[in-house]
């Protein structure tokens, strides 16, 4: 008999490590990410010292936050098609230079319309986070790219509820200013870092950009996040109002009908409409209903008079503190989300949401109920967000990359404008007179509650269908 020869088996190649570049890399890119998602909610607590300091009313001060929201809409996805055709990195580095350049005129002004120059500039930067989300998917290694997208894209969560405490503390001791010169101060500490450090990844896309497709876009954005933001003053049944919704969807079917004829689309409709993209977007933007409507029903919630029968009558400094756990378990439980399949991240992240907010309707006797529901809810959202990049890349054609991060990016925004809407109308329709004031009573906020579990369910239910594998053979990063 020939000897036995045994052959041994090769060795499993062991986890790689994190090595100290790549750390660096995922720190400054998030510096950026957080700088910008803070600066959604980083106004609200502040928003009557503004009223008084420039002289104006709250449908002025409205504008301060309507006019950022309004320009991100459209630069998400015009960015995003950018990023694929001109280099990822160098629109990240252009928005954080938004960041700066809006902060700065807010941070040196004191009337209104400088303040809303400065907010609109601002909200180019938006779109900094979809497009460091796709960064960070071709820049770090695979083994690391998806604790690093779950990091990036919880930040959008994580920014909201660090921004209240953040402000409350300036709004408690310093002036509102301080609030635009930290805006400042990030986006500089990031821009070097990340020109030394972070490599521009190699294009894949090709074509020019869409001009026609971008106006198109942009228009049936405007047309519906505008009376959103300023249903509550114009009235939900005014003509304006009506009108708008009616050019936004002319605008939208317009948009489709071109995109589908031309070669090199900002967004390329068929591949948007596969299952595991648009369950995906619409599953985002009930999570993203659900994150704004964490934000305006627990600071206020907190701040309202313990005679409403609900409230605690804490300050603005203590209504924001009250979101900081939920802020930091998001950042906490983001790369836990990475270990999990996305599908499954995202049904488990939205049932955890579904848990908070139905919690928030029966627990409501001590300030620590309401911190644990809000907490819970913060946790769920964190899973939810950081779940979300990864199907979008599973789906997505890598030529198209930081474009699909932008749309989803748009329809979280969208979710969050609709929570603002929704959330607005319910807390002034049924109210309560306290001493001649008209405060929120408890079952609006129950019911607004309500609202956002079911929408939490909803994001679930879609999840449980989202296909695991898309068709899409191009994916930038495929399942195993």
């Amino acid at each position: 008999m020939p000897p036995t020869v045994q052959v041994e088996a090769p060795p499993s190649s062991p986890v790689q490590k994190w090595t100290s570049h790549q750390v660096v890399i995922l720190l400054v890119i998030g510096v950026g990410a957080l700088m910008v998602s803070l600066t959604q909610s980083l106004l609200v607590p502040v928003m009557g010292e503004l009223a008084v300091d420039l002289h104006t009313g709250s449908d002025g001060i409205a504008w301060l936050l309507t006019s950022t929201l309004l320009v991100g809409a459209v630069a998400v996805p015009a960015f995003g098609r950018l990023g694929d055709l001109y280099g990822t990195r160098k629109m990240v580095l252009v928005a954080l230079s938004a960041l700066v350049l809006g902060s700065l005129i807010c941070a040196l002004s004191d009337t209104l319309p400088m303040m809303i120059v400065g907010r609109a500039v601002v909200g180019l930067s938006v779109a900094v986070v979809p497009l460091s989300i796709s960064l960070i998917g071709v820049t770090l290694p695979r083994e690391h790219a998806g604790s690093g997208i779950a990091v990036i894209s919880a930040m959008l969560g994580v920014g909201g509820a660090l921004g209240l405490p953040l402000a409350g503390v300036i709004a408690e001791y310093a002036d509102y200013h301080v609030l635009f010169w930290i805006c400042v101060a990030g986006g500089i500490l990031a821009i070097p870092g990340i020109v030394k450090l972070v490599p521009e990844p190699a294009r894949t896309a090709t074509g020019r950009m869409d001009l026609l497709g971008t106006a198109l876009l942009g228009a049936g954005i405007l047309s519906l996040l505008l009376p959103l933001a300023q249903g509550d003053s114009w009235g939900w049944g005014s003509g304006r109002t009506i009108a708008l919704f009616v050019a936004s969807a002319v605008f939208l079917v317009v948009f489709v009908l071109v995109e589908l004829r031309l070669k090199s689309p900002l967004v390329d409709v068929r591949t948007t409409a596969r299952p595991a993209l648009l369950l995906t977007n619409i599953a985002s933007l009930f999570v993203g209903f659900a994150l704004f409507a964490t934000l305006i029903g627990t600071a206020t919630y907190v701040q309202a008079p313990a005679a409403t029968g609900y409230g605690f009558g804490k300050s603005i400094l203590v209504g924001g503190l009250c979101m900081l756990p939920g802020g930091l378990i998001m950042l906490l439980l983001s790369p836990v989300s990475a270990k999990l399949q996305p599908r499954i991240a995202l049904i488990i992240g939205s049932l955890i949401i579904a848990v908070g907010f139905l919690s928030r309707i029966w627990l409501t006797g001590s300030l620590f109920q309401v911190v644990l529901g809000a907490t819970i809810a913060g946790a769920g959202t964190g899973i939810a967000y950081a779940a979300m990049p990864g199907l979008i890349i599973h789906a997505s054609p890598r030529s198209e990359l930081a474009a699909a991060n932008g749309l989803n990016a748009l329809f979280r925004s969208v979710g969050s404008s609709l929570a603002s809407a929704i959330g607005g109308a319910i807390l002034a329709a049924k109210t309560m007179d306290l001493g001649g004031h008209a405060l929120p009573s408890l079952g609006a906020y129950q019911l607004l509650f309500a609202i956002c579990a079911g929408a939490a369910v909803l994001a679930a239910l879609l999840a449980l269908v989202i296909p695991t594998h898309s068709a899409t053979t191009d994916a930038a990063l495929p399942e195993d």
